[in-house]
């Protein structure tokens, strides 16, 4: 396992009793390098929507469970916030919450030579994800082939 991914894990581990305990839902948690700074971001949601107290809240406990175990090495911003709009279907509850949902696909190599679909999320399994375009045709993804997955939003 990769070191980022231990200190994803090792996150996640030390701050969901924290997330529980307040009624949050624990989106993601990356480690990852931007330019030449190391990001620790953690995307926390509730029912209704998370506030900058709540990013807060979690921030301050956060630090000092990183203060206390001292498990990363380098460098580090912690990052807490909202996942946003355009957030990515990572887990599985994200698939469950989205099905019948217009979702948008990207893929990282082209497929009947475009690398975007946009449709209903009709399955999903660990292996492929199946959607419903607007011609109503089928069409199946292998899961390794996507890059991206997120509801569809039009402003």
């Amino acid at each position: 396992m990769a070191k980022r991914e231990v200190y994803e894990q090792k996150t996640e581990e030390f701050i969901l009793p924290v997330i529980e305990a307040n009624h949050f839902e624990l989106v993601d948690v990356e480690f990852v390098k931007e330019g030449s700074n190391w990001y620790l971001r953690l995307y926390i949601d509730k029912e209704g929507g998370v506030t900058i107290d709540d990013c807060e809240l979690v921030s301050r406990a956060m630090s000092d469970i990183l203060d206390r175990e001292d498990y990363i090495e380098e460098s580090y911003i912690l990052e807490v916030s909202s996942p946003g709009l355009g957030r990515p279907l990572k887990k599985e509850k994200d698939f469950v919450r989205s099905l019948g949902k217009e979702v948008e696909i990207r893929l990282y190599k082209p497929v009947e030579k475009q690398k975007e679909f946009t449709g209903i999320l009709k399955d999903f399994d660990k292996n492929s994800v199946t959607i419903e375009t607007n011609e109503e045709e089928q069409k199946i993804f292998n899961r390794n082939d996507i890059a991206l997955i997120r509801l569809a939003f039009d402003f």
